[in-house]
């Protein structure tokens, strides 16, 4: 194993949990959208993650020294896929445009807590990446002064 196969594993970590809170942050921005460009309301969007190939290209390969025989490459995000198993908010208001003929509006199925817990697990995650890439990098720094 290279000593540059953990920081490939912590940064592929660090990106997912990115592009996870970055998909929260969409979710909170339109937690009051009832019609967007199709005519319905905004769908919470859902993130999930798959474990990376082992054919995966690594910073490792680059420097000629990789190798496939390593288990756990790291993580990335498989797909992002609309909440449909979580109720719309149905809210009484006849006097809004996006009305139905009872006088209910669709509102988003966004819960703002919900997001915000999940933003602090995501941030947890994203540091704790950040601390073992700090780490590793830590070790290879002292085996280089070891070596000097």
């Amino acid at each position: 194993m290279s000593m540059f196969h953990s920081f490939n594993i912590s940064a592929s970590g660090m990106s997912a949990e990115r592009y996870r809170m970055d998909i929260m942050a969409e979710n909170l921005a339109n937690a009051n959208t009832t019609r967007t460009k199709d005519g319905t309301p905004y769908r919470r969007k859902v993130v999930t993650f798959e474990e990376r190939p082992e054919n995966a290209r690594t910073f490792s390969s680059f420097l000629g020294s990789a190798s496939s025989r390593f288990q756990g490459q790291g993580v990335r995000v498989g797909k992002v896929v609309e909440d449909t198993w979580t109720q719309m908010n149905m809210v009484y208001d006849p006097a809004h445009p996006d009305a139905d003929e009872n006088g209910y509006v669709t509102y988003s199925n966004v819960n703002s807590i919900t997001e915000m817990t999940n933003l602090i697990d995501a941030s947890r995650a994203y540091e704790a990446n950040a601390t073992a890439f700090n780490a590793s990098k830590s070790i290879a720094m002292k085996g280089l002064e070891m070596a000097q």
